[in-house]
């Protein structure tokens, strides 16, 4: 794929502000050197942008979504390291390797005689830069936006701020429009992407199916500051005739045999991560059938009975000897509250000549299907069926869906999604050479077990509680929508019955920083984090776990749902 050196480094200029005037003299050897492609193909340009969108991730997975962010969900379990300067690389990279290239293909678009035949290619962009954009966001509140990739257009290179809500009433209309387009059956000969669209290959209908879940996406970032704005969208999102994803060949996924976003050990820098003790505890109760495609079995296999009673060694109390799970134990969130199974995530359990790990790790080869230079696959499903499923079956819920036809009941949304997510993480692993869920052969009747089981099905009782929880265990891919789920609902609430979040003495940062980007403008973003009552510059863990972004200031706290 080709990099436009070119667009990516003024798209910097723009969006941050991070160089002086002086430089601009530079501009035209940019602009006139060898190396650097003038008018390229809008196809190349889409496929390099969607391949940044899910490649660039390679140092998030490892500094912020496996060491910071999944254990703040209580997903996962590991040693704690300070959050570093590497996280956020979310901002730099919608800058300057997403946006210029998606400016740069309306651009040139917007040149050709024969513009209207690419009215869904230019939709298509809008959908891709709303997805990234509302990652950015979600840990940075207000960014550069409608002003931003305008350093080599417009010679705009100190861009506006927008605060939030302005953002997600701008890309609401942005995928209105996108949705216009390209579900319109009536626009005919428009030219496609064909291969070179790497998600859909050209499929128009799947991107408004996307642009569709990426409304309800903003919905649910809405529910906190105005439930009403989004019950409208939920409601605008059901009564659309193309409609959000609701078949697992619509999801947004990501394939690429030559790329794993981890080198063979790499997944265990500086740590190793395991279960944590509430998740790995209730998929064990409820017999979920993803628990061994999330986590490792612990070395609690075989003949381990008789090794125990021949050097007359005890199980530690915190273990059942009669569960038959036994080889699936999880840790403490936070290592601090249970120092007596903390300890036996450091060292193994001696019997005899025998070492015996106890805790269960997270399935490593299901995130780096190349460890230990395996030959397997990377699939990453950045938007998921289920989550469609359980965005609707949560707003049916709430009764956001009085007068309109949902298209099934709660509990069928419900029980659609947690089939689609058990189908969906079962082929990612499948793919990844990895430990699977279940074969082909039972697939359904898995399934359809687990879905009939009495900690999963909808009860009356505390049906909300459920599905929140089923879209929980869901993202256990997706680090960022598993910290907004956290954030914005406060479950997994703290002395729930059904599914309850540990104890976690450390503060957590509701938001991200953004660094100073120089004289050009620092005015700006000195008004921009003033305004949202951001301290500036400030890093500290304390200080970011009491400011907010927009959308997340009346949300509870973490664990407070349900209060």
């Amino acid at each position: 794929m080709i990099k436009i050196k070119k667009y990516a480094a003024l798209a910097l200029i723009a969006a941050l502000g991070g160089i002086s005037y002086s430089c601009e003299k530079d501009f035209d050897e940019i602009n006139t050197s060898q190396t650097v492609v003038d008018d390229p193909d809008i196809k190349f340009l889409l496929a390099y942008a969607e391949d940044r969108v899910a490649s660039y991730q390679g140092t998030e997975w490892i500094w912020e979504s496996l060491e910071q962010l999944f254990r703040y969900t209580q997903h996962m379990s590991a040693s704690p390291f300070e959050l570093s300067d590497n996280v956020n690389t979310r901002y730099s990279a919608y800058y300057n390797e997403i946006l210029p290239n998606l400016f740069e293909i309306r651009r040139q678009i917007e040149a050709k005689p024969d513009k209207d035949r690419y009215q869904k290619a230019a939709a298509v962009t809008y959908v891709l830069q709303v997805l990234h954009g509302l990652k950015v966001t979600d840990m940075n509140g207000s960014i550069p936006y409608t002003e931003a990739v305008q350093g080599r257009y417009d010679a705009m290179y100190s861009p506006k701020y927008d605060a939030q809500k302005e953002l997600l009433d701008t890309w609401l209309v942005e995928l209105d429009r996108a949705i216009g387009a390209l579900g319109n059956n009536s626009l005919t000969d428009q030219e496609s992407y064909g291969t070179s669209d790497i998600y859909y290959q050209g499929d128009y209908t799947k991107w408004a199916k996307l642009a569709n879940t990426l409304k309800l996406r903003i919905a649910v970032r809405y529910q906190n500051q105005d439930a009403a704005k989004a019950q409208a969208i939920f409601q605008e999102v059901m009564q659309d005739e193309t409609g959000p994803i609701v078949a697992d060949e619509e999801q947004l996924s990501y394939r690429n045999t030559n790329f794993s976003p981890f080198n063979p050990s790499d997944i265990d820098y500086r740590s190793r991560r395991f279960g944590s003790l509430s998740l790995v505890g209730f998929m064990k109760e409820a017999e979920d059938p993803r628990l061994p495609v999330y986590f490792d079995a612990n070395d609690l296999t075989g003949s381990f009975r008789d090794s125990l009673d021949k050097y007359n060694v005890q199980l530690p109390a915190f273990i059942d000897p009669s569960d038959p799970l036994i080889m699936y134990q999880g840790g403490p969130a936070d290592w601090t509250t249970r120092p007596e199974i903390a300890a036996y995530m450091s060292a193994p359990l001696e019997v005899g000549p025998l070492r015996y790990n106890l805790i269960s790790t997270i399935n490593r080869r299901f995130f780096s299907p190349r460890l230990d230079n395996a030959s397997g696959n990377f699939v990453h499903v950045l938007v998921t069926h289920a989550e469609t499923c359980f965005y609707i079956a949560e707003f049916i819920q709430k009764g956001y869906g009085g007068g309109i036809d949902t298209k099934g009941t709660a509990a069928e949304w419900y029980e659609q999604g947690i089939a689609s997510s058990i189908r969906t993480m079962n082929e990612i692993a499948r793919e990844a050479g990895s430990a699977t869920a279940f074969s082909e052969d039972n697939a359904e009747a898995a399934i359809q077990a687990y879905i009939e089981g009495p900690e999963v099905k909808l009860n009356g009782e505390n049906d909300l509680e459920r599905i929140y929880i089923q879209q929980y265990i869901n993202f256990y891919r997706l680090a960022n929508e598993a910290f907004v789920f956290v954030r914005r609902t406060g479950y997994p609430a703290y002395g729930s019955d059904y599914y309850s979040r540990e104890p976690f003495n450390e503060p957590i940062p509701r938001r991200f920083w953004l660094i100073d980007p120089g004289e050009l403008n620092r005015e700006n973003w000195s008004d921009a984090l003033t305004e949202q009552g951001f301290t500036l510059g400030s890093r500290d863990l304390n200080v970011l776990s009491q400011e907010r972004v927009w959308y997340d200031k009346p949300a509870p706290d973490f664990g407070e749902g349900g209060q």
